[in-house]
C-alpha cells in the first residue's frame, strides 16, 4: 500500500525528481499528488510540471509563519497527502505544524546526525577535517535537523575531496537512501508500526 506524497522544495529538487521517478518506475507504490515550494523561481517546480504534477507556489517571504503554515496545511488536506517529505526545503517547520503531521514529515540531510546540522554541512565537514559524513533520513520534529533517525548511509571523505565533490558524493547516496526508507516505510503503512 502507498502513501500520497507532497514534496517540499525550495530550490533544484534533485530528491524530488528521484522520488518521482521511484513512484513512476514502481520501484515504489506510492503517488507524488503536489510539489509546494516556497519560492516562486525554485527549479523543481518546472520538473514537477514535466511530469504533470500539481504545483503550488507558497512564498515564505511574504507570509508570517503561523499564516504560511495555515496555508501549508490546508493544501495538503485537500490533496488527501498522507506523507510529506522535505527535499532541500529551505523553511524550518514549527512545533505546533509537526505536532499536526505526527511522524508524516520525511527530511533528509546530508551529513551523519547529529553530526553538521544545519546549512552547509559538507564544508562543515570538510573543514572539521572529517574522515567521513553521509547522509541521514530522519522524522521532522521542531528541532532542525533532530528528529528521530530512521536510517544513515556513510561516505568516505578522501583527501582530494572538496565541498563540491563530497556534495556530489553524499547527493547519489541520498537518492538511494530516500527510497529505500520510502519502501520500508510503504512496508508498514496500514500496521501502524511507522
Amino acid at each position: 500500500m502507498g502513501f500520497k506524497i507532497a514534496i517540499l522544495i525550495s530550490g533544484r529538487g534533485s530528491n524530488m525528481n528521484n522520488i518521482i521517478e521511484a513512484c513512476n518506475n514502481k520501484k515504489l507504490c506510492s503517488s507524488v499528488n503536489l510539489v509546494v515550494s516556497n519560492k516562486s523561481d525554485a527549479h523543481g517546480l518546472k520538473v514537477a510540471s514535466k511530469y504533470k504534477i500539481k504545483t503550488h507556489i507558497l512564498d515564505g517571504k511574504n507570509l508570517a509563519t503561523e499564516n504560511f503554515e495555515s496555508l501549508l496545511d490546508k493544501i495538503l488536506k485537500k490533496n488527501n497527502i498522507n506523507l510529506i517529505c522535505l527535499a532541500g526545503f529551505m523553511k524550518i517547520l514549527s512545533k505546533k505544524f509537526v505536532k499536526k503531521w505526527p511522524k508524516m514529515i520525511l527530511n533528509i540531510h546530508p551529513s551523519i546526525l547529529p553530526y553538521f546540522k544545519g546549512l552547509n554541512a559538507q564544508k562543515q565537514a570538510i573543514e572539521n577535517n572529517a574522515k567521513y559524513s553521509g547522509c541521514t533520513v530522519h522524522f521532522v520534529n521542531e528541532v532542525m535537523d533532530g528528529g528521530e533517525i530512521i536510517d544513515q548511509k556513510i561516505v568516505n571523505i578522501s583527501t582530494h575531496d572538496d565541498e563540491d565533490s563530497l556534495s556530489k558524493k553524499i547527493l547519489m547516496e541520498e537518492h538511494k537512501l530516500y527510497i529505500k526508507v520510502l519502501k520500508r516505510l510503504e512496508k508498514n503503512f496500514g500496521k501502524g508500526k511507522q
